[in-house]
């Protein structure tokens, strides 16, 4: 058999597997998996614990990143199996060390392991520094916020509290019913000093009922999302720029009680800095909360979505920087996606590329790409006029072929370099 043989016959085999996967997945009816968040009530010996375990945990997450550099002085392979073997010596040479559970210790390994394989892919790939991701660093104490992870034989749920290996028990704030058993669990403290438990659970498919329509969906900064219905268009609400003021003010009280290098910090200091971080998730929570509903109202109301496949980074270097991280249009996209997948809806990823620029009737394609000062799209072949991101919408839909037959009208003469892509 030759080379090229077998490499088609693994191909081959691959594939079966994959699709047995996907057939007893749908089957199952999951969609991946899911994560459901809970704030904690924790007593002063549960917080107590849960910190000694952080710092068992970042001691072992520094001890890699040190052995992680030193193997590469070394030209030596440092993946999380050998890290596992390191990690039984560490337990045995530090009996503070073993006092703690191993399986966040593990975890954590694992962590690490993650967080180098995707910058050592990143450099393989020869990627622009700017969108690597970077090696694995040290974690500070003072900077670092607790994060630990439990597999399953790790933890239990018992009488509605939360049992982690080690002894700590957790009592959970249940707003929610858990849809399945937890295959896992993270525990983590956020910018505010909340403990929340953030629980991975299979995802089961909550189909809707059919309606017959399509919608496509153009994102952007005037109004964060522009779609061909003109009841489901997102308007930009300007949280961020409502809670500006309120937030310079903060900040101002910070940079007056800024401690010294090596002191510790003030209480003023820290009231400003609580106050602060209470101001960024009052606004983070309100781009989310408006996202949510628009995502499940656009759904609902739609069984397929074509969507663009924006990426909003480049933005940050423009004059729109501000308005565009106000817009929150990557979380607002993310949340469509995952409403649409949750309900059984069928999203269609369009590549952004001149989208701006080709005319949703002809097909036509502008020769100069349209300044963001002009906001109405003019064919000059079939002299369609249309707001700008309503007719990028609509190209949205024929590129994903959910236009009617014959909608875009490219005439088989034209040339090429004028059809839509």
């Amino acid at each position: 058999m030759t080379g090229d043989a077998a490499t088609r016959l693994k191909l081959s085999v691959l594939l079966c597997r994959l699709a047995i996967v996907a057939v007893a997945v749908t089957v199952g009816g999951h969609d991946g998996c899911a994560r459901y968040t809970y704030r904690l009530r924790l007593s002063s010996a549960a917080c107590a614990g849960l910190l000694a375990e952080w710092d068992r945990c970042r001691w072992v997450w520094n001890q890699c990143v040190a052995t992680s550099r030193a193997a590469h002085q070394a030209r030596l392979e440092c993946g999380p199996a050998r890290l596992d073997k390191l990690l039984t010596g560490w337990r045995a040479e530090h009996e503070w060390l073993a006092g703690g559970a191993s399986v966040p210790q593990q975890q954590i390994i694992r962590d690490f392991a993650r967080s180098r394989t995707k910058a050592l892919r990143d450099i393989k790939a020869r990627l622009p520094l700017k969108r690597r991701a970077g090696m694995p660093r040290f974690k500070k104490k003072d900077l670092a916020r607790p994060s630990l992870n439990y597999s399953r034989r790790g933890f239990r749920l018992k009488d509605g509290r939360l049992h982690l290996a080690g002894g700590i028990v957790l009592t959970v704030v249940w707003s929610r019913q858990l849809p399945a058993d937890p295959s896992s669990v993270r525990v983590y403290l956020d910018s505010l000093g909340h403990w929340y438990c953030s629980f991975v659970v299979a995802a089961r498919v909550e189909p809707l009922p059919a309606t017959g329509r399509v919608i496509g969906i153009d994102w952007g900064v005037a109004q964060v999302a522009t779609t061909t219905s003109d009841d489901h268009d997102l308007v930009h609400a300007g949280h961020g720029r409502k809670a500006a003021e309120r937030l310079a003010r903060y900040q101002r009280m910070m940079a007056r009680r800024k401690p010294r290098p090596g002191q510790p910090a003030s209480q003023g200091y820290r009231t400003a800095r609580r106050q602060a971080a209470q101001a960024h998730r009052k606004v983070a929570r309100q781009r989310q909360d408006a996202a949510r509903k628009w995502a499940k109202k656009v759904v609902r109301d739609h069984d397929v979505l074509a969507v663009e496949d924006f990426r909003p980074r480049f933005l940050a270097k423009t004059s729109m920087a501000r308005k565009a991280a106000d817009a929150a249009i990557g979380a607002a996209k993310a949340g469509l996606v995952t409403m649409a997948r949750k309900h059984g809806r069928d999203v269609r990823l369009v590549h952004p590329a001149h989208t701006t620029m080709d005319c949703a009737r002809c097909g036509a394609r502008t020769k100069h790409a349209l300044p963001l000062s002009e906001r109405t799209y003019t064919c000059t072949t079939c002299g369609a006029l249309s707001p700008r991101d309503k007719n990028s919408a609509r190209v949205m839909l024929v590129r994903a072929g959910l236009a009617p037959a014959g909608a875009d009208r490219v005439r088989p003469d034209r040339p090429p370099d004028s059809r839509a892509a």
